[in-house]
C-alpha cells in the first residue's frame, strides 16, 4: 500500500517566490486560505526561509527539497505535486535523483515537525467536511 501526499509543494508557497496573496490572482483560492493570511503567512514565510538556506547550502531548489525529504520518509511515498509550467516539471523530477544526508533529514525533521505550518489547512467552513 502507497500513500500520495497532498500537495506536497503547499500549493507552490514551497518555492518561496509568494510573499503577499497581493500577488495572487483574485480568484486564487489561496487568498481564502488561513495558512495564507496575515501572521501565519509571516511564520509561514520564515519556514519557506528555513526551507530555502537548506536547499542553497545542498545547490537545489527548496521544491526540490521538500520532495527529496517526503521521498526520503519511505519508498511508499509517491509525492505528485502539481504544476503548470514544463520547467517546474523538469525541476521536480530532478528531486528524485537527490539523496538527502541522514544529517540533513534529521535537521529537516526537527526544524519542522508534523504540524508545524501555521493556520489551518482549509478555511473554517470546509474544515468542518474533514473526517479527523
Amino acid at each position: 500500500i502507497s500513500f500520495v501526499p497532498y500537495s506536497p509543494l503547499g500549493r507552490g508557497f514551497l518555492s518561496g517566490k509568494m510573499t503577499s496573496t497581493e500577488q495572487l490572482d483574485a480568484d486564487d483560492y489561496r487568498r481564502r486560505t488561513p495558512r495564507f493570511q496575515g501572521d501565519n503567512l509571516a511564520v509561514n514565510i520564515g519556514l519557506v526561509q528555513k526551507l530555502t538556506a537548506i536547499a542553497r547550502e545542498m545547490n537545489i531548489t527548496a521544491p526540490q527539497l521538500a520532495l527529496a525529504w517526503v521521498l526520503a520518509n519511505g519508498d511508499d511515498l509517491i509525492p505528485i505535486p502539481g504544476t503548470k509550467k514544463k520547467h517546474y516539471l523538469e525541476e521536480n523530477l530532478a528531486a528524485l535523483d537527490i539523496v538527502l544526508p541522514e544529517d540533513v533529514k534529521a535537521r529537516l525533521d526537527e526544524m519542522f515537525p508534523i504540524g508545524t505550518a501555521a493556520g489551518e489547512r482549509y478555511p473554517e467552513h470546509m474544515m468542518t467536511l474533514l473526517d479527523e
